[in-house]
């Protein structure tokens, strides 16, 4: 017997290797005691085979240090870390619980920060810990993330704003030389900013038209071609012979546009876009030349999910041709139709109208 009863609660002895474990139960119900008596008896065996690092009691401020200085960290660890650590930083990591997350959300709600935090910003807080508690299991810190089924709250659809031809066209005159091209660049390919930051020069090939995304946030993205439009052939052409970055300012690479951005609505009178916005601009513009969604994606570098259908679905460069062929002659068509309503002065000199591909076959002139 590993149970006795000393006055009215019970004790619990294990012997294990020699050495004998006792625990105090707090309770005089013989059931509950008996139930207590063989989880004291499963937590020393499950200790014996633990591993060294095991530390459920450790501190979330002390995992985060440990995580930023061994693990794989991104820069999103760091930029959330400050609110992860101000409420839980002082707590036993072993011991959170899905009622942690729900209080944290709430008080996150709560707190006044200027414009009121949407859900998607704390969910990407949550996610955060709970990455760097899936670390701490692969460390052998915790036997299993107490956070791994915590609760998230499903992102509400919004309002994208799409960038119509108008308004394009006062963006582009009022932007700076080296914005007017990454802005042009970012409608005509739906290039994401960094993945036009970390474009190079020698990865467009001049002779096929097209361009190689040299870097890309997500697997899908890497390495996709997108074929050009008109006006971007003819924007590129002068960096034929460039080598490195694409898009440099005074010699440097480029690492922020926000100023030159805010400059160029305000001299353009324009609403607020977001540069992100322009991607959404050139998907929204795809869909009205009725390209199919696989294309889309196969374009943005968006990721064609894990169904049945898309271990079939390859999408070959001629058809990404045809979209971008469709896309040039849309672009022309509400060009010309602003044109005649005197809402445009005159035709971008890098519309390439001498040569629309409207009427071109997508399979001609192009070798490979």
């Amino acid at each position: 017997m590993s149970l006795f009863k000393r006055g009215n609660t019970y004790t619990s002895f294990v012997w294990r290797n020699g050495e004998r474990h006792a625990r105090a139960l707090h309770t005089g119900n013989r059931r509950l005691a008996e139930q207590l008596d063989r989880q004291h008896r499963d937590d020393l065996i499950e200790r014996e085979f633990q591993q060294p690092g095991f530390n459920p009691a450790m501190l979330f401020s002390e995992l985060y240090t440990q995580f930023i200085a061994e693990g794989d960290v991104k820069p999103y660890h760091i930029d959330r870390g400050k609110p992860l650590l101000s409420y839980f930083g002082d707590r036993e990591i072993g011991g959170l619980t899905r009622n942690d997350v729900i209080r944290y959300r709430k008080l996150r709600h709560e707190q006044k920060q200027g414009k009121p935090l949407t859900d998607a910003t704390i969910n990407r807080e949550i996610e955060a810990i709970r990455r760097i508690l899936f670390w701490a299991v692969d460390e052998g810190i915790l036997k299993h993330n107490p956070l791994a089924r915590a609760p998230m709250v499903r992102d509400r659809r919004k309002k994208r704003p799409v960038m119509p031809v108008e308004h394009e066209v006062k963006l582009l005159a009022a932007a700076s030389d080296h914005l007017r091209e990454i802005a042009t660049m970012a409608l005509d390919t739906g290039m994401r900013r960094g993945e036009l930051f970390h474009q190079f020069a020698e990865d467009i090939d001049f002779e096929r038209r097209v361009v190689s995304v040299t870097h890309s946030k997500t697997p899908e993205g890497e390495h996709r071609l997108i074929p050009l439009t008109g006006r971007l052939y003819v924007m590129l052409l002068p960096y034929q012979k460039r080598k490195g970055p694409l898009f440099t300012y005074n010699g440097e690479s480029i690492g922020s546009l926000k100023t030159g951005w805010a400059a160029a609505l305000r001299r353009a009178k324009l609403p607020h876009y977001r540069f992100h916005d322009l991607r959404h601009t050139f998907n929204s513009r795809l869909v009205e030349c009725n390209v199919i969604s696989d294309v889309r994606k196969e374009l943005m570098g968006h990721s064609s999910g894990q169904d049945v259908h898309s271990l079939y679905t390859h999408i070959e460069l001629p058809q990404l041709r045809d979209a971008i062929a469709r896309l040039d002659a849309w672009y022309l068509t509400k060009l010309s139709s602003l044109q005649a309503a005197g809402e445009v002065n005159s035709l971008p000199p890098d519309a390439d109208t001498d040569h629309p591909r409207k009427e071109e076959s997508p399979h001609e002139n192009y070798p490979g």
